[in-house]
């Protein structure tokens, strides 16, 4: 699969991914583009502005992660926005992305961060839901080392990202994966890590329950935007409030033919 890399020059932990990935494989084959803003509003990423852009298939935007609590993580997500845009993008509008190749990243993620025992017992490895932008059409991800400037400055834990985006150029697919997005839960997708590592599901957008209501019109544009023909909705039903709001998300299922889930039914 052809790939690209797009960093922010003045992004601590974006400039150490790419550094780390340019000792790893340095490749005219493999776009890297320094990007004068910040990511999430750099809405120009396009073959007419980058024409190393013309037949890559995936992007991704290297980045620092951002937490109040400060957690050292390692994290994974497409990016958009469910309502407001707040922070890039459009409201309403998500990017395209795709099921398979976020399952594969996430796996490939937590299995390279598992081989240095330092970086794993450190390191939270998680899913993020969909959030933020920027808005583009070239199927893309967020790949991201936070929380603190420490972690930012952090090469090892940097070249453990650099080694999960390379691994991409040997991108296979299981026969079993089954493309889907995810409903509920907070914003990092406790359940739905679980169900991306060890399960059949392939997950693409994730609408937290800080985003609810869900609306038909955000179903359709997770379903539009994932590059695969979703085949099912996970649903983590505890975290999607109360009767009403659980039963509005069933109703919108059914409505439009979606078969759907309960995380605590997926056999792991």
């Amino acid at each position: 699969m052809r790939f690209a890399i797009a960093y922010c020059k003045d992004n601590i932990a974006g400039k150490n991914i790419a550094d780390r990935f340019r000792e790893l494989a340095f490749s005219p084959q493999v776009p890297i583009i320094e990007l004068k803003k910040e990511t999430i509003y750099s809405e120009d990423i396009n073959v007419k502005n980058y024409p190393e852009l013309r037949g890559i298939e995936f992007l991704f935007f290297a980045s620092t992660h951002r937490s109040k609590k400060g957690d050292p993580s390692l994290c994974l997500h497409a990016a958009g926005n469910w309502r407001g845009a707040d922070l890039g993008g459009q409201p309403g509008k998500v990017c395209p992305t795709s099921a398979f190749v976020l399952k594969y990243l996430f796996k490939k993620l937590e299995e390279n961060a598992k081989k240095d025992k330092e970086i794993s017992e450190k390191y939270k490895i998680s899913m993020e839901a969909t959030h933020h932008g920027p808005l583009l059409d070239i199927p893309s991800c967020f790949i991201e080392l936070g929380s603190l400037e420490n972690e930012w400055k952090d090469e090892k834990a940097a070249k453990v990202i650099a080694e999960t985006i390379l691994s991409l150029q040997d991108f296979k697919q299981e026969r079993d994966w089954i493309p889907c997005i995810a409903i509920g839960g907070g914003h990092y997708c406790l359940n739905f890590n679980d169900i991306q590592l060890n399960s059949k599901y392939a997950i693409s957008h994730v609408i937290p329950d800080y985003s609810f209501p869900v609306t038909e019109t955000m179903i359709r544009e997770a379903e539009k935007k994932t590059k695969e023909q979703i085949k099912l909705a996970l649903i983590d039903w505890k975290s999607c409030g109360k009767s009403e709001e659980r039963q509005n998300i069933l109703d919108i299922l059914d409505g439009i033919g979606l078969k759907y889930e309960r995380t605590n039914k997926v056999e792991k």
